[in-house]
């Protein structure tokens, strides 16, 4: 599937379109609260009505944009892909009214996916410019994402960088050191209809997206429109040579290496030879074993006229 480029859907003009601000205070350390300023200024110089909610908890957040669409309002998340994620999951297929975004968060991955600039003004001219691009989501055991779903060593890390206070791209390298010093290789089965794939080694990454982890680029050619997952497992290798070639991830080029394989599927089921949780969008999102599926066209996002 291609990209869809919609016509422009919030009403910007005489009445424009009353915009629901769903905040997460907690988000990029407190990034989220110290420049909502910036975006209530933008929207009021262009006397665009709006609302602010500071969002309690992912469901919390869920619940208040669901119940701004029946408001007739637009949602507009300033968060980071956690909120996001959750968020766009839950608008998945519930009528035509877009997504905003405005990322303020650690890694804004869907956000750089999308084109979407992480300054706050200019992420808010996007939203009332009206630009869609219809998207496919992600499910996991039927949890929505829209992201990349993940398991093994990648969700090891995920979780101990959510644990962690360190701010910006320094938690990840944190993150990864802590999970690999303790990692043991496991064994992974990958079901795709009738033909089973299993691997001893480090990860299965599921990717509706092509970038994780604040700029990692793990699935570099998935596409949030093609109505597939790009799954990508990495066997088992040497520690020293697994983290030398870690920093390949940030161009993408680490789909060379033997040890790392691209498959492609709508559909698969993952299990492990021990448990492990499966974290999407940077939040723990269920545990395997995983029935994951992509819903295509799903989700309409508001972006950049040049993403459209």
């Amino acid at each position: 599937m291609e990209a869809t480029a919609d016509t422009p859907t919030p009403d910007f003009g005489a009445e424009p379109t009353p915009l629901t601000l769903l905040v997460n205070p907690h988000s990029g350390g407190g990034r989220a609260l110290k420049l909502l300023p910036r975006v209530e200024a933008a929207l009021d110089a262009r006397r665009v009505p709006f609302r602010v909610v500071r969002t309690k908890s992912l469901a919390h957040g869920v619940d208040k944009a669901l119940t701004a669409i029946e408001a007739g309002e637009l949602p507009v998340v300033v968060s980071g892909d956690g909120l996001i994620g959750a968020i766009g999951g839950a608008m998945a297929g519930v009528g035509e009214v877009p997504l905003g975004i405005v990322p303020v968060g650690r890694g804004n991955d869907l956000a750089r996916v999308l084109g979407i600039p992480t300054d706050p003004e200019e992420a808010i001219e996007v939203v009332l410019a009206g630009h869609t691009r219809t998207i496919d989501i992600g499910e996991a055991n039927g949890k929505p994402f829209l992201g990349i779903a993940s398991v093994g060593f990648d969700s090891d890390a995920n979780r101990i960088a959510n644990q962690s206070r360190l701010g910006g791209n320094l938690v990840y390298a944190y993150a990864a050191l802590r999970a690999l010093f303790a990692w043991k290789p496991a064994r992974f089965t990958i079901a795709i209809g009738e033909q089973r794939t299993r691997l001893e080694g480090y990860s299965v990454v599921v990717a509706n997206s092509s970038a994780y982890g604040g700029g990692m680029y793990v699935a570099p050619d998935a596409r949030l429109d093609d109505g597939e997952f790009d799954v990508v497992t990495i066997a088992r290798v040497g520690k020293l040579h697994f983290l030398g070639n870690l920093p390949k991830v940030f161009k993408g080029t680490h789909v060379r290496n033997d040890e790392v394989q691209v498959i492609r599927a709508a559909r698969l089921t993952v299990s492990a030879s021990r448990p492990f949780a499966v974290y999407a969008d940077g939040e723990h999102l269920t545990d395997l074993p995983a029935d994951l599926r992509v819903i295509p066209s799903a989700l309409r996002v508001l972006v950049p006229a040049t993403a459209a």
